[in-house]
């Protein structure tokens, strides 16, 4: 029996958060961060451009996650991501646990057609 070859899948669609290396965080407090961005992003986008949340949801709510070493950095990248049209979701934590009141940890870019996020973060490292 042969192997079942798999099926390429091209993401049309994508959601893109940019954590920030600078700062201490916890895996644990970085992965919560990170959900945080995801989902402000993508209500951003539900709310402004139904039509690419519907598809990015239909995809399978592809995500990338990448890494900046400096606030100044991320935000440089949310200006530009906005002024391209692509919903930004900006994380600043509470301060309950590992950070001081209104860090700034990440930020969550679309979902957005891919090749438009990717003009923004195409050459930030995985995280």
């Amino acid at each position: 029996m042969e192997p079942e070859k798999k099926r390429a899948i091209e993401f049309r669609y994508t959601q893109n958060i940019i954590i920030r290396e600078d700062i201490k965080m916890s895996k644990g407090k970085m992965c919560a961060q990170a959900c945080h961005a995801s989902i402000l992003a993508a209500e951003a986008a539900h709310h402004h451009h139904k039509k690419w949340w519907k598809r990015w949801m239909e995809e399978g709510q592809r995500k990338v996650v990448l890494k900046v070493g400096s606030l100044e950095e991320l935000m440089a990248l949310k200006t530009e991501a906005e002024r391209l049209g692509i919903p930004t979701g900006l994380v600043q934590d509470m301060g309950f646990t590992e950070l001081p009141p209104g860090t700034i940890t990440c930020l969550g870019l679309g979902p957005a057609p891919t090749e438009l996020v990717d003009k923004v973060t195409g050459k930030l490292p995985l995280l």
